[in-house]
């Protein structure tokens, strides 16, 4: 069932980022994070497609450069830092749906600022997917503490809120909580039906699943330290690099 299923895989990328100027174009071990999210989707057994959705010629021209199609430029109202990533998938959508006339079983949505995802996770997104009957499939990763220990801090310094709940805890030691997780930015698999009823990318609880991926493939870049740490994970030899030195 799954060797039938037409996926779109979309790589997204604005040219502007506060955090990190021209984060998307960014270098780790000689590859753009671009790069990075290029050669994996186009590894991926269930790659109908890959596109580039952009504002910059220069993140559109280096998407192309790894192999992605550039069928547009994004419009400048979606290039803004409070444009939504449900406005740009739709906006690929539609783009999609009126000019070619066609639809994709799902639409994969690949952010650079996650760049080590592999062709596997893709591939296991996409398995569970179509396993589940899955509307939504999001990368995760287990978080560095239990929320057990997260809250606010009061403007007088108070943490009660977090007493309070480690207090109704059986155990209070870090690790003898279960393990929680979050979301990765690595990648998101949208349902082209649930998209379109929905037009959100988070919707129905009841059809959204998660994989999970390990740390160092779960690295998000958002500032230069973040960047730093990655470029020392790939120099150091901390992650396999070998499937992104590859051209499917």
């Amino acid at each position: 069932m799954t060797d039938s299923v037409q996926i779109l895989f979309l790589l997204v990328g604005r040219g502007g980022s506060k955090g990190l100027p021209g984060k998307n174009l960014r270098e780790i071990g000689g590859l753009s994070l671009i790069g990075y999210k290029a050669r994996a989707a186009r590894q991926s057994r269930y790659c109908t497609r890959l596109i580039v959705s952009s504002d910059s010629p220069e993140i559109r021209a280096e998407a192309v450069r790894h192999g992605a199609e550039m069928l547009f430029e994004r419009p400048t109202e979606l290039a803004t830092d409070t444009a939504s990533s449900n406005d740009v998938v739709l906006h690929a959508m539609d783009w999609i749906e009126t000019n070619e006339g066609r639809r994709y079983d799902a639409i994969m949505l690949l952010e650079p600022s996650s760049p080590f995802a592999l062709p596997e996770h893709f591939d296991q997104a996409v398995e569970l997917s179509v396993a589940r009957r899955a509307s939504l499939v999001v990368g995760m990763r287990e978080t560095e503490v239990s929320s057990v220990f997260v809250g606010t801090l009061a403007a007088d310094g108070s943490i009660g809120g977090i007493v309070e709940k480690m207090l109704k805890m059986p155990a209070q030691r870090r690790q003898d909580q279960p393990p929680e997780v979050t979301m990765n930015g690595a990648l998101y698999l949208i349902g082209w039906d649930a998209m379109r009823k929905h037009r959100k990318i988070y919707a129905d609880p009841t059809t959204s699943y998660g994989i999970l991926m390990d740390r160092m493939h779960s690295i998000e870049i958002e500032t230069a330290a973040d960047l730093a740490y990655a470029s020392y994970v790939i120099e150091h030899g901390m992650l396999d690099a070998s499937p992104w030195r590859q051209q499917s």
